[in-house]
């Protein structure tokens, strides 16, 4: 076989793996821009004493849109979320540090978490998880999701979903 034919040999087995490419990346980028067009990047805007209660506040913002949320947490899982805001460094790691060292060591890391959802009067929120070249989703608590995110300066995001069915948790201006 001479050079010219080795050459052309290749040619249908390139075109192959680039149609094949085409197949599986196009549907995949495709599901990826539907998934964030009704996805809104939010900003904690701090933690307060909720009035009335053993709860807290935390009060988030879209960055684009000026949709806000608030959750209610509880006072442990506020602290959790305060110190990253604070930016204080405890002398040994907390749960939520740890959980990312854990990542790293396996070498991964958190990619973004989302907001997702609000079903009987409960929050959702999904981990979105960096690891080998692929994405695995993890169910979070937000207050957990929130918490890492901080500490990772990864997006916060939430979903119309999420943000449609706030009813009174919805702070108004």
């Amino acid at each position: 076989m001479n050079k010219q034919q080795r050459h052309s040999a290749y040619y249908p087995r390139i075109a192959t793996v680039s149609l094949l490419t085409a197949l599986f990346l196009i549907p995949w980028t495709a599901g990826q821009a539907e998934e964030r067009k009704d996805l809104y990047e939010m900003e904690v805007l701090g933690v307060a004493p909720a009035p009335g209660g053993d709860q807290t506040a935390v009060l988030l913002r879209g960055k684009g849109a000026k949709r806000e949320l608030t959750l209610f947490v509880g006072p442990l899982e506020a602290q959790s979320i305060v110190v990253p805001l604070q930016q204080l460094t405890p002398p040994r790691p907390l749960t939520h540090d740890l959980t990312l060292s854990l990542l790293a060591a396996l070498r991964s890391h958190l990619g973004r978490v989302i907001i997702s959802d609000f079903r009987d009067n409960i929050y959702y929120a999904t981990l979105y998880i960096e690891i080998d070249g692929k994405e695995i989703t993890v169910d979070s608590r937000p207050s957990d999701a929130i918490a890492l995110a901080l500490r990772a300066s990864v997006p916060i995001y939430a979903s119309n979903k999420a943000l449609d069915n706030v009813g009174s948790s919805q702070l108004t201006r």
